[in-house]
């Protein structure tokens, strides 16, 4: 009951936000999520580090600033050519304050880990409220959310039900090729649900949902999205395998930690984004 009330109070904060939100208030949102999943990934690197009887050494201050900064530089007023130059700046200035203050055998380690957990959590979430301010941005993002939601949901039951057949136990011992199909499966017919409101809405002359490629391309899309998210589930549990710990926190009741929650969103959002680069580009069509 605990994991399902928590489900149900994001899942109305989020569609909250998708429908009735501005671009701050997505952006506030997508960057709230991103510190508290930075703060998770730095006590899992930490944990990490000392099975290897290490010690990190990664500052809590500069994660929280370098993953604001990875939000501010998405902001309409600045251009899209200043944010790899800011990147190489906090990189520069984390390997400053290691190579200084950490034994040298740590230099390299601990910087490498601040400079992925950046670019793992903080720049995928961005692409949230850039995916928003689109032409079709409220769609674009809910069907983001409802493929991601709509895949785990059918994996997890399918998989208890009907699951033979382990699909990386090394990484997730649970999780099976049974319930791996049927999550695709999943996401496509949630992808079809979407299409089919959009499409009543648009009729009744409501275009909040309104989507226009043909239902060929949205349901390859959700597919596509579908497997990415998995993939996304899959190397976060390799993180926190590796770190020893069965969750990454225990921010959310009934759910684990945050990172828990969003590691299929960090590489499914950044998947979208290139697909419909690609749709650019090929002349396939908005979404």
């Amino acid at each position: 009951m605990k994991r399902i009330l928590t489900a149900i109070v994001l899942i109305l904060a989020v569609f909250a936000l998708i429908f009735f939100g501005q671009l701050w208030m997505i952006t506030l949102g997508a960057a709230l999520v991103a510190e508290l999943a930075a703060y998770e990934y730095l006590k899992l690197a930490a944990v990490g580090a000392e099975a290897h009887n290490a010690h990190l050494r990664i500052p809590v201050w500069w994660m929280v600033i370098a993953t604001a900064l990875a939000f501010v530089v998405t902001l309409p007023n600045f251009p899209v050519e200043v944010q790899l130059p800011v990147l190489s700046a906090l990189t520069l200035i984390l390997f400053v304050w290691n190579g200084f203050r950490a034994p040298l055998i740590q230099v390299l380690p601990d910087t490498a880990q601040g400079l992925f957990g950046l670019i793992w959590i903080a720049y995928p979430l961005t692409i949230v409220p850039m995916l928003w301010k689109q032409e079709d941005g409220p769609a674009l993002v809910l069907f983001l959310m409802v493929c991601v939601w709509s895949g785990d949901i059918a994996a997890l039951y399918v998989g208890k039900a009907f699951g033979k057949h382990k699909l990386a136990p090394r990484l997730s011992p649970g999780k099976t090729w049974e319930g791996s199909i049927a999550s695709i499966l999943g996401s496509m017919a949630a992808a079809g649900l979407v299409i089919w409101i959009g499409d009543t809405l648009t009729a009744r002359g409501n275009l909040i949902l309104h989507i226009t490629e043909p239902i060929w391309q949205t349901l390859t899309l959700a597919a596509i999205i579908n497997i990415a998210a998995q993939l996304g589930d899959l190397l976060e549990s390799a993180v926190k395998r590796g770190a020893g710990v069965k969750d990454s926190g225990t921010m959310l009741p009934g759910h684990g930690g945050i990172l828990d929650r969003i590691d299929a969103l960090l590489v499914a959002a950044p998947v979208l984004w290139f697909a419909l680069l690609l749709k650019d580009d090929f002349g396939l069509g908005r979404f």
